[in-house]
């Protein structure tokens, strides 16, 4: 089928991917998932066929090639008969890697990113923790800052790579007062004293490690901080939509795959005479997948090219990775019934096929979490922005103790609560900050206000006053949930449950005030 999207020079491309996995792949991956490890000379293999380096900069060894080398890539990479491969591949290039190459330092990527390029180096990404679930910001894996290095302690699990792999680009906290702006992201390396992981078993996705992580007074080189200290949130959240979009493309390629291998064996057995690829419900149920993951890998397609394009596609992302792994889930469990008793048989490539799919549904963001995310677009007019846009260094609270505010009675309601920021005022930490909040509290306990912070105070006014710096627009309960410590203010802010016009200045205002928790 023509494509838009593709060139001869993508199509050539595909091609030498396809040799590399029918040559070097196909032949050995039943022995890697019984291993549960893809040898180091694979990735060496991949590194010196300039595949791990296609979305990267010539300068670091790379192609700097357009995102539909990513897209051929991933897509004939999913096609190996096992997800694993997959799975690890895009985590070492398109996730652990990344964070280096946008806001690392020349030193790091020097270091880390020319090397996991070359295949000479693996790299797992950390966040998830065993209690933090899809609440990034609920993380607690501290790194304590101790003159040129941090001191690291805490875990992490589930971690792609995270046994095998050399390096790890790690979410830590280096403030635990400030919420999402004490989160940061740093590289440590696996053979550092304290560092320990234990591989995990899992369903499926064999021939990939995953592992659990764990630190204890683990030291890392301060220049080993990836970007600005309290942006690894904010990264993290911005890298979701190539995560995501790669997902999808894997989804696609598995999808295609697992067709294929299906409608090879309908052609080969027989029944009542004749191949069951002659049976009209068989044959209809076939093409009803087929035209499903047709149309789903030309909307993957049109969100890769809004990809290329430079737009922050977080619905389209979000749709995309929603509707591919749910339907890989379907493609393989609608597969496997053709097969009949053999396709419950683990010499049969089905059997694979329907363990990995499974997990499409909850890596890199569950299907609810997609959804709910589209929702927030659709609905309610979520807008999202860029971190690796608009990079500036997220300011540091001083650690200068204050004394608490006096007040009478811990108010409780949203219009008390704004009220009481004069009395919860910090003009320690205020310095020279200059700013104009205006907040839009919707309900019976809120109302319109002007929060004026200048000359080391802060001035609490009813109704709108100046030309706001940032604008807060929210309903009472909500405001009052996140105040009183009963919702976490990072969820609702991507939830949609909370607009705020500039985050950056909201996240300078709100360590100026005592908590009321």
């Amino acid at each position: 089928m023509k494509s838009p999207y593709f060139n001869e020079d993508h199509v050539l491309f595909r091609q030498s991917v396809r040799d590399f996995i029918d040559r070097d792949v196909k032949p050995h991956i039943t022995e890697w998932e019984k291993q549960e490890q893809i040898p180091r000379e694979v990735w060496k293999k991949m590194g010196d066929l300039g595949f791990l380096g296609v979305n990267y900069p010539e300068k670091y060894g790379g192609s700097d090639a357009d995102f539909f080398y990513t897209v051929a890539f991933v897509e004939e990479l999913a096609k190996c008969g096992a997800a694993g491969l997959p799975a690890a591949v895009s985590v070492h290039q398109y996730m652990a890697t990344a964070h280096i190459s946008e806001a690392g330092s020349e030193e790091l990527k020097e270091k880390y990113l020319k090397p996991a390029i070359a295949g000479e180096m693996i790299a797992a990404l950390a966040i998830s923790e065993p209690h933090a679930g899809s609440n990034v910001a609920g993380i607690k894996t501290r790194a304590v800052k101790e003159g040129d290095h941090y001191i690291v302690n805490g875990s992490k699990t589930f971690i792609t790579n995270g046994y095998y792999s050399d390096f790890v680009t790690t979410a830590v906290v280096t403030d635990p007062d400030v919420g999402p702006a004490g989160i940061s992201l740093m590289v440590i390396e696996k053979d550092t004293p304290g560092f320990t992981v234990n591989k995990l078993k899992k369903m499926g996705w064999h021939s990939s490690d995953t592992g659990e992580l764990f630190f204890e007074n683990v030291k890392v080189p301060a220049s080993n901080l990836i970007g600005h200290e309290g942006k690894g949130f904010y990264y993290i959240m911005d890298s979701f939509q190539l995560e995501r979009l790669v997902g999808a493309i894997m989804a696609v390629g598995g999808c295609e795959d697992t067709l294929d291998t299906t409608l090879q064996y309908m052609k080969e057995r027989e029944a009542f005479g004749r191949p069951i690829a002659k049976f009209q419900a068989l044959r209809h149920k076939i093409a009803d997948l087929a035209a499903e993951v047709e149309s789903l890998k030309q909307f993957v397609h049109h969100t890769s090219w809004l990809h290329d394009q430079g737009e922050f596609a977080v619905k389209q992302c979000s749709m995309a990775k929603l509707l591919a792994s749910e339907l890989g889930k379907k493609v393989a469990d609608e597969c496997l019934q053709m097969f009949g008793g053999y396709g419950y048989m683990q010499d049969f490539p089905i059997e694979r096929m329907y363990r990995d799919a499974r997990v499409g549904t909850i890596v890199g963001g569950t299907s609810e979490i997609m959804r709910e995310i589209i929702a927030k677009t659709v609905i309610d007019d979520t807008q999202y922005g860029s971190a690796y846009k608009d990079d500036s260094p997220v300011e540091k609270p001083l650690k200068k103790e204050s004394s608490k505010p006096n007040m009478d009675k811990k108010p409780e309601v949203a219009s008390e609560i704004i009220r009481s920021l004069e009395a919860r005022f910090k003009p320690e930490k205020a310095g020279d900050f200059e700013a104009v909040f205006h907040f839009d509290i919707a309900g019976n306990n809120g109302g319109q206000f002007t929060a004026i912070i200048g000359n080391g105070a802060c001035q609490v006014k009813e109704g709108h006053e100046g030309d706001a710096t940032c604008t807060v627009a929210t309903k009472d309960t909500v405001y009052e949930e996140i105040e009183l410590g009963k919702r976490n203010p990072e969820m609702a802010v991507m939830m949609g449950k909370i607009k705020i016009s500039n985050i950056g200045e909201m996240l300078k205002f709100s360590k100026l005030f005592h908590r009321l928790f």
